[in-house]
């Protein structure tokens, strides 16, 4: 019998993935562009919460269109999904404050802290919220589950840190020679972020590591998060001319120990069995 290629359907007679993640961005497109015509109409900009939602809403429309249930894009409930997020901020916060300690450590780092009230803190909690939410269904959600079912875990990791890279190259130019260590960083996050799914298959770690990381890094630290600022909680003062080692005003990313942290968490996270990480 001769062998008939299908483009559109697998073997099973089920739509291909490569057109799943297609129509995921068409759904995605379809609710961003008339946010973005009223952004741009009423002055305001998108903020993280909103783009959170409408990567959320495009995701469940597409697991809903492939009848699907929704933990199998999002993990199980009950009390498994929170205690998976609590260990995702706890190595979130760890991956900040590890670095952090060894440059304060060496001296390369003095902090100095600042009365914050309670009111600065809700935004910060709800970008670094908004912010961890909608990257992981974007770059852990549905398309990365598609590619890992089309193309095999490895390939889906490679390309989804690349465009993990690429979205954040607006904040990576304009940090010159460190911007390549800021991108070694942030592509080995995303394989990190990527291998706690796989541990877990379930998105409450990476979102818990996502999030605390950037709390921690930012509002509570106090250095950049991937080139920005907010108020924080402690203001670091960086040794002059070793900006390779401290980050500069980039942050922990774009550091020595902080590549060197985010590549042991990536390490741990693929090489440990998932039940090692498992509540």
């Amino acid at each position: 019998m001769a062998f008939r290629f299908k483009p559109f359907t697998n073997p099973a007679g089920q739509l291909r993935n490569g057109w799943w993640v297609a129509i995921f961005m068409l759904v995605l497109a379809a609710l961003l562009f008339p946010l973005l015509i009223f952004s741009k109409e009423s002055g305001a900009e998108v903020s993280f919460v909103q783009q959170a939602g409408v990567v959320l809403a495009a995701s469940v429309i597409c697991q809903m269109l492939r009848r699907k249930p929704l933990r199998e894009l999002l993990g199980a409930g009950g009390r498994v999904w929170p205690l998976q997020w609590l260990q995702g901020a706890g190595l979130g916060a760890l991956l900040m404050l590890l670095p952090a300690l060894v440059l304060w450590a060496s001296g390369l780092v003095r902090f100095t802290w600042t009365a914050t009230s309670l009111e600065a803190w809700a935004p910060a909690l709800l970008v670094c919220a908004g912010v961890a939410v909608s990257e992981e269904l974007m770059f852990r959600g549905f398309a990365f589950q598609r590619l890992i079912d089309g193309l095999g875990v490895w390939p889906a990791q490679l390309l989804i840190a690349a465009y993990f890279v690429l979205t954040h190259s607006a904040t990576l130019g304009p940090a010159g020679a460190l911007g390549y260590l800021a991108g070694a960083n942030i592509f080995v996050a995303s394989i990190a972020f990527g291998a706690a799914y796989l541990r877990t298959r379930s998105l409450a770690m990476p979102i818990g590591i996502h999030f605390a990381a950037n709390l921690v890094q930012g509002s509570v630290l106090g250095f950049g998060v991937s080139g920005s600022s907010q108020p924080t909680a402690w203001t670091p003062a960086l040794a002059p001319g070793l900006e390779w080692l401290t980050g500069g005003a980039f942050g922990l990313e774009a550091s020595v120990p902080g590549f060197v942290c985010i590549v042991l968490l990536a390490a741990v996270l693929v090489l440990h069995k998932p039940s090692a990480m498992a509540p």
